[in-house]
């Protein structure tokens, strides 16, 4: 179960930096981190992490899909893991 969370842990940490790597790329007009790389790691249960990334860093916020679909993914994602935490402890 521990190896499960620190997984979980280490995918949010990282989109969270994808999105502050993204930022700064943007500000610095150079070479972006692709949006389906973004929302494949959101999508494989870092939606937390690039949900505040993009909270924090003020970077997509304006895009529909970012600013409603982090949100939803990461209640999702909460909620089964809460789920899984509860019925496998």
């Amino acid at each position: 179960m521990e190896l499960f969370i620190t997984i979980y842990i280490l995918i949010n940490i990282l989109a969270f930096l994808l999105m502050k790597v993204d930022k700064k790329r943007a500000v610095n007009h150079e070479w972006r981190i692709a949006e389906s790389k973004l929302w494949t790691v959101s999508f494989i249960g870092g939606a937390l992490g690039a949900w505040m990334g993009m909270r924090t860093y003020r970077h997509k916020t304006k895009h529909f899909p970012f600013k409603y679909g982090l949100p939803c993914i990461t209640i999702l994602q909460v909620a089964l893991l809460s789920y899984i935490l509860i019925v496998l402890t």
